[in-house]
């Protein structure tokens, strides 16, 4: 079976297919990008495979153009998560770290990931690590993943690094599927409520408007403020459509910006009700991420800083460059955080008793374990209190309008009895 290994594409440079033998005998075909034949020799050679032929590629030229869907060269938490595990259990398995990679990139759902596994397979075989390979590709694997991998290495426990690894993805993304399965159902209610008002603004309101005009009369004040409504918006909506998309472009540049965050972090967890949650996935977050790289023997400062990042809220980076601080100049993990009010004194207790017991990335999980627990509690009490607060909203808002309408219709009835 022919192992087929994929290169990035770079400006100024052929696409070649060839065909190789490894060390083995096996045949490996694959693609890849030089400035001509003799580069993909080369690089073939170095690679320690024997050249069997080498072509210029007919793809992307012409009707043979491969077609790129949306979406399609994304990188989700769920392809490393899955990727992870099957990486994982081949390693433990006792398969040699090319030989699987070959199977990651043969496996993968994403052709992002698929090509970028067959570049590491490749430099991985002339004899780089695998840590300082998937740094140089750190838009796809997150800073937490790479710096176990290295910790793994150095210590000789790569295979069990991996699990780790496998099983804190796996956990990230099952709590990422909770509180999107929890939210769903209010924004699709929230959207079918604003399409509902929009559609009828836009198509019923001026229907009324016309009638009500042809039988003269002073309008009910309910009424005219929908005759009003209905009027803005059909001469508001264009615009409003359009900075609907303006504001979606500007603010997906913008929000990943300190002078953003600073801001709009602090208010997420102060929000009523979804504040709390914001709150306990953070933590989880955290402490999970935490617990995991110092089980896996990455240095204490180092994994401050990287789960610091990683936490998603700039509340908890703060206090983790706080911590940081405090473990430079010799004093406790623990003590800083009893200032930062995001870190309930649970937490605190919690790791103040694992930093004494030696024991600290055990109690770390048992912290995220908990929070883990608190979020499903909270998306489902969430989910059970919003459902028919929507519905009565929904209800109200479609039954004010319809009653705002028939009110003159109401008064033209009592006149005529």
């Amino acid at each position: 079976m022919a192992t087929a290994i994929k290169a990035p594409a770079r400006s100024g440079h052929t696409t070649f297919e060839y065909s190789a033998r490894d060390r083995s005998g096996k045949l490996v075909k694959g693609v890849l990008e030089a400035s001509d034949s003799s580069a993909v020799l080369g690089r073939l050679k170095s690679q320690g495979l024997a050249p069997v032929s080498v072509e210029a590629s007919k793809a992307g030229k012409g009707m043979q153009m491969e077609i790129a869907l949306p979406g399609s060269n994304r990188v989700g938490l769920k392809d490393l998560a899955l990727m992870s595990r099957q990486f994982a259990t081949m390693v433990s398995s006792g398969l040699s770290l090319i030989r699987a990679l070959s199977i990651l990139a043969e496996q993968a759902e994403s052709k992002k990931l698929a090509a970028t596994l067959g570049e590491v397979r490749a430099e991985v075989e002339t004899g780089a690590s695998l840590s300082t390979t998937l740094a140089k590709h750190d838009r796809i694997f997150p800073p937490l993943m790479i710096n176990m991998i290295r910790a793994g290495e150095v210590g000789g426990f790569l295979d069990q690094v991996l699990v780790q690894i496998a099983d804190n993805f796996e956990s990230e993304v099952k709590l990422k599927a909770k509180v999107k399965s929890a939210m769903t159902y209010p924004v699709v209610v929230f959207i079918i409520a604003i399409l509902a008002v929009v559609g009828m603004l836009l198509f019923i309101v001026p229907v009324f408007t016309q009638m009500f005009s042809d039988l003269g009369g002073k309008l009910p004040l309910p009424t005219q403020i929908l005759v009003y409504l209905s009027t803005a918006m059909k001469w508001g909506a264009p615009f409003g459509v359009v900075a609907l998309v303006v504001g979606s472009i500007v603010w997906n540049r913008v929000r990943n910006k300190d002078e953003v965050r600073n801001i709009v972090d602090p208010v997420k967890l102060k929000m009523p009700i979804f504040g709390s949650l914001t709150q306990k996935i953070a933590l989880s977050r955290f402490t999970r991420n935490l617990g995991t790289m110092l089980r896996s023997g990455v240095p204490i400062l180092q994994s401050l800083e990287i789960v610091g990042n990683a936490a998603g809220n700039v509340v908890i980076r703060r206090a983790a460059i706080d911590v940081m601080e405090s473990v430079r100049s010799g004093r406790s993990l623990a003590g800083p955080l009893a200032e930062h009010k995001v870190f309930p004194a649970m937490v605190v207790q919690m790791m103040s008793v694992g930093e004494d017991t030696g024991a600290l990335d055990s109690m770390l999980h048992k912290i995220s374990d908990f929070y883990d627990q608190e979020v499903e509690a909270t998306t489902d009490a969430l989910t059970s209190l919003i459902e028919p607060l929507m519905i009565a909203v929904l209800g109200g808002i479609i039954g004010s309008m319809i009653i705002a309408l028939y009110m003159p219709i109401f008064g033209v009835f009592n006149l005529i009895s």
